[in-house]
């Protein structure tokens, strides 16, 4: 078995940091999003995996390299224009050849991995299987109708009216049969090649479609909400490791992890959180589900439920929360402008001035 993982889109939702930066290189918990699947992946035994680019081609190839530091062989598959799922499909079939496949975005997070669902693929092969999870608002995803025995037998993607709240999961395997769909299927209104329009067609070949319901954690990190609360879900894992130098001025409490070459001083630090290598923190409270990434600077401020990346500082900041900052970023305190009032007040006049 080979696997797909999809890092092409723009990331619309996560600008401005999507500017300058991949989205699936985001860190949470100081690891981009995209090392997470990929150690999935690992763990379920497979390890020849292609990878679809796009414009941030060259940062993930940096950054991923020839994959052996995670166990992998990675073949870079480069795709002109985000043209749909099933598009990425297409275009991927001389990697493919005729291998069963997982496809995984590469912006998606399963807290638990993949491992269990490929043996069951590998177990009880069908020709298509995918990853659904109960979410509140189907509307925003592709959704799926299934049958008493997890047979899928409908697909929606985004309908307004959704006949279930079973959401398709960032995480599909697949036979040599969706090369066939692939090829069948046309353009939806929006202009891409849809993954659920080619899994219709599996079904409407009465092929065997089946579905997985998670019942761990997943998220869809498109935008900056989803990225703070995968954030908080991974720090909630840490366990303590102080390799920094903390002063004894200092407090840390509850699950923090301070990487080697760190320095704490006079400030105060409320796990879960993390501290990137080289960062310097002072005179500063960092409170819970905070990562900050390395050498950063804070000073004389306050963040929490926040995530800071690298050579980013803070100086006499209070107080930031639920944000997401991008790289090399300087928040400082602006210059106080000198204020002055002038009056015409006449007989008997009573004026209060504000402080």
């Amino acid at each position: 078995m080979k696997a797909l993982v999809l890092a092409g889109g723009s990331g619309t939702r996560l600008r401005p940091i999507t500017h300058t930066s991949s989205k699936q290189l985001v860190p949470v918990a100081n690891k981009p999003i995209l090392f997470y699947g990929l150690e999935a992946i690992a763990e379920a035994g497979i390890t020849e995996v292609g990878i679809i680019v796009g414009g941030t081609a060259e940062e993930i190839e940096a950054a991923v390299g020839d994959g052996s530091a995670f166990g992998l062989d990675i073949t870079y598959i480069q795709q002109g224009e985000p043209l749909g799922l099933a598009h990425a499909v297409l275009i991927a079939r001389p990697f493919l050849g005729d291998d069963d496949f997982v496809m995984y975005l590469g912006d998606n997070f399963v807290l638990d991995g993949i491992t269990d669902v490929v043996d069951e693929f590998r177990k009880d092969r069908c020709d298509a299987q995918i990853l659904l999870t109960r979410v509140p608002d189907p509307t925003a995803f592709g959704v799926a109708v299934i049958d008493d025995s997890g047979n899928v037998v409908d697909l929606e993607e985004k309908p307004r009216h959704p006949r279930s709240d079973l959401a398709v999961a960032g995480v599909y395997l697949f036979t040599p049969h969706i090369h066939d769909a692939v090829r069948a299927i046309t353009p939806s209104p929006r202009g891409e090649l849809e993954i659920t329009d080619a899994l219709r067609w599996l079904i409407e070949q009465q092929l065997a479609v089946r579905s997985t319901v998670i019942t761990g954690y997943w998220k869809d990190t498109g935008n900056v909400n989803d990225m703070l609360e995968v954030n908080r879900t991974l720090l909630e894992r840490l366990e303590t490791r102080i390799d920094g130098h903390v002063d004894e001025a200092s407090e840390i409490i509850g699950r923090v992890h301070i990487e080697a070459g760190t320095v704490v001083r006079n400030s105060r630090i409320v796990g879960p959180a993390i501290i990137g290598a080289g960062s310097v923190i002072t005179d500063s409270y960092i409170g819970p589900s905070t990562s900050v990434a390395e050498n950063c600077r804070i000073t004389a401020s306050e963040i929490e439920f926040s995530i800071v990346l690298r050579d980013s500082s803070f100086d006499r900041i209070r107080r930031v929360e639920a944000s997401l900052i991008g790289r090399n970023v300087q928040v400082t305190l602006a210059p106080r402008l000198p204020a002055a009032h002038r009056f015409v007040i006449g007989d008997h006049g009573r004026v209060q001035i504000p402080s």
